[in-house]
């Protein structure tokens, strides 16, 4: 199949007949052609939709033999009878397990041994039966392992419900919770647990106390700035109840004995502009993690009476990043990212003696696992890289010995040995080094020939980590390499690279990636031609700028539920998030974010252009990046562009930004984006490299 001539099938949209909306801001007025896309009550809307579904599906309809062959691949390579390594919480072992045929995950629970009868709390497949979408969201069981309280989601738009179950009866209780998010606790009594609602714009901004069998649960905490989002935690200790409010650069903790619920929380250290912190307990302490005086962040000890004075226990470092503190009864955790790559810091309470964790692979991901257990001596971590797949494994901090406890079984004899994973640097235009993480299989030439898959995300601090696919196997396996840029915006080399990729230096991430391609094509790699890049919602923010900035690099892009309307959702306060990520964008009220938010916003950029082959993809009830935002940027690439390329949008009507909730329709999903990246990139069975 060839896109360029495939689509032969003409869309007719409603475009036409529907004026513009004017838009007048700090002095600049603007035409929004397409902004009638935002009224999903209009008629015209959903047709739209479907009629771009329609088109999708006509032009693809040719590669659903390849949808249907890498779907049977992806699926041939999954053990689907499955089960997680159980986590230990005093005498009950907690687990989720699969089963061949059915799209949800089963939670259940041994108690005394392993071998003892196995108790099913949840089906996730009979409670999905006659939905569209399912996802649970918090799974919280009580401190005596009598109650569940967990929630669920049956559209996708993220506003959980909370039941809460009797597991000696299997019955639920009355208890019934709507519009809440993803953060609950017990407190310590058996009867009371907390939880965040959402707000008009579906930000969590107000924690109550809920009392079983009590119809009017009472706010314990309202945050009134609209930048903050607030969410409910628990020490490892299981002594205190945490309230967490932050915005992307400020934070502030309040805490509660959690045997007295019924108490009031009090603030561990007022919020200061600027100033983030965490913490976690140990003893008669406080351990903070803290930006003050450090962009790497330090720990600090305070006493729990008084935690504005503290002492510093480790000191900051400049290529360290301190990413994450955990205390146990003797020994103190610490995830660092040094240059890149993730360390495991142990740390004994009563000697100070100090060691790493060893890891073996020159790009992995590694992190802590489900640490249920306050005193004990087993560390459970996870540990994955570009060809080994996710590892579990129990460390005893005492003897420094690993125990594999579960290693992700790829069916069909994958080898390791047969791919190699490397880390190589691109440079930017302003001279920085640009990581880059690449996987391949062994044989692989570099001559420009073989095609490629570029991915990117680059924003809000979040790490894009080196992680093993096997899903991606049915791309090197037809002779791809594929390569993750790991672009500021993200915290990929810590708390300065975040940094150097937001408000006004938010450009650093498109001229990044667009760095990283081209280099990938002068060491040969790839062409651009064979070059296919893909990222999702602000990562799809990045595929819109960087495909208006360099449409001649690239062969095909896949940009998923893509953020790509910035500058109208970042003047809309209305909208979910908006106000929260001020931090991140810069409010364009102010002219100076508003001019620049403009000049990259990929909506705002499609220009009479030849663009590559587009794949957008968008979810209806999508809270995070609304829909409207790929319909619209589609709309106008397909008035504007000057090129036959394909063009296409795919909007699930009945989920939200993550797309399919079985794992069966997930895995439909990714070989449909496969294969379109195979067909624009003109991959057939006869050029195929083994």
């Amino acid at each position: 199949m060839n896109l360029t001539t495939a689509a032969d099938i003409t869309l007719q949209p409603p475009w036409a007949k529907i004026a513009p909306k004017i838009v007048t801001v700090n002095g600049d007025t603007r035409a929004d052609h397409y902004s009638w896309l935002r009224d999903r009550d209009n008629p015209d809307t959903l047709k739209y939709l479907e009629a771009e579904n329609r088109f999708t599906e006509a032009v693809m309809k040719p590669a659903e033999p390849l949808v249907n062959k890498l779907y049977d691949e992806m699926l041939g390579r999954i053990q689907q009878t499955d089960l997680s390594v159980p986590a230990r919480r005093d005498g009950f072992f907690y687990y989720t397990r699969t089963e061949e045929g059915k799209p949800y995950a089963i939670y259940c629970r041994k108690h005394g041994s392993l071998e003892s009868a196995e108790e099913i709390l949840l089906d996730g497949n009979a409670m999905a039966q006659g939905h569209e979408y399912f996802r649970i969201g918090n799974f919280s069981v009580s401190p005596d392992h009598r109650l569940l309280a967990y929630s669920v989601d049956f559209d996708g738009d993220e506003a959980y419900t909370i039941h809460v179950k009797d597991l000696a009866t299997g019955n639920l209780l009355a208890d019934e919770i709507p519009n809440t998010y993803y953060s609950l606790e017990w407190a310590n009594d058996n009867a009371t647990f907390f939880y965040a609602v959402l707000d008009a714009a579906r930000r969590p901004y107000k924690i109550f106390r809920h009392s079983l069998g009590v119809m009017d649960d009472a706010l314990v905490y309202h945050e009134t700035d609209e930048r903050f989002t607030v969410e409910v935690s628990k020490t490892s200790s299981r002594a205190f109840l945490l309230v967490d409010s932050g915005s992307p650069l400020t934070s502030e903790i309040r805490y509660l004995n959690a045997d007295h619920p019924l108490g009031e929380f009090a603030t561990i250290l007022p919020r200061v502009e600027g100033t983030e912190y965490d913490v976690t307990h140990h003893g008669e302490s406080w351990l903070i993690r803290t930006n003050r005086g450090s962009k790497t962040f330090r720990v600090l000890e305070a006493p729990l009476s008084d935690p504005a004075h503290a002492r510093e226990i480790l000191a900051s470092r400049d290529q360290v990043t301190v990413e994450n503190i955990v205390a146990f009864k003797d020994y103190f955790i610490v995830e660092e990212r040094d240059r890149g790559l993730v360390k495991i810091r142990i740390q004994n309470f009563s000697s100070a003696a100090v060691h790493y964790i060893d890891f073996p692979d020159p790009v992995y991901t590694a992190g802590l696992g489900g640490n249920a257990e306050f005193d004990t001596r087993t560390l459970r971590f996870v540990y994955t890289s570009l060809v080994t797949p996710p590892s579990v494994f129990d460390y005893d901090l005492e003897t420094r010995e690993r125990e594999l406890k579960k290693q992700q079984e790829v069916l069909g004899g994958y080898d390791p040995a047969h791919y190699q994973s490397e880390r190589i640097f691109a440079t930017a235009p302003d001279g920085v080094r640009i990581p880059i993480s690449l996987v391949y299989k062994k044989g692989f030439v570099k001559d420009g020939r073989a095609p490629a898959l570029l991915y990117g995300y680059g924003a809000y601090g979040i790490s894009t980590d080196p992680a093993f696919s096997s899903d991606r196997l049915s791309l090197l396996d037809r002779g791809f390499v594929f390569a993750i840029a790991h672009v500021r915006g993200g915290a990929d080399l810590g708390k300065p690279w975040h940094e150097d990729g937001r408000l006004l230096h938010k450009k650093n991430t498109f001229t990044d990636f667009i760095a990283t391609a081209e280099f990938l094509v002068s060491e040969k790699f790839t062409s651009p031609d064979r070059l296919a890049i893909m990222g999702g919602s602000a990562g799809g923010l990045l595929m819109g700028a960087v495909t208006n900035m360099r449409p001649d690099l690239f062969g095909a892009v896949v940009a998923l539920v893509p953020f790509v309307d910035s500058l109208n959702t970042m003047l809309d306060p209305s909208l979910p998030l908006t106000i929260g990520e001020y931090e991140e964008w810069g409010n364009p009220e102010d002219k100076q974010y508003y001019d620049y938010i403009k000049s990259y916003a990929p909506y705002e950029n499609v220009v009479a252009n030849a663009y590559p082959h587009i794949l957008a993809t968008a979810g209806l009830n999508d809270p995070r990046v609304s829909y409207w935002e790929p319909a619209k940027w589609v709309a106008k690439l397909r008035a504007t562009k000057t090129d036959d390329h394909v063009l296409l949008l795919k909007t699930n009507l009945g989920t939200g930004h993550f797309g399919a909730s079985g794992r069966y329709e997930h895995l439909k999903e990714t070989a449909f984006h496969y294969a379109f990246i195979l067909t624009a990139l003109r991959i057939s069975a006869a050029n195929e490299r083994g």
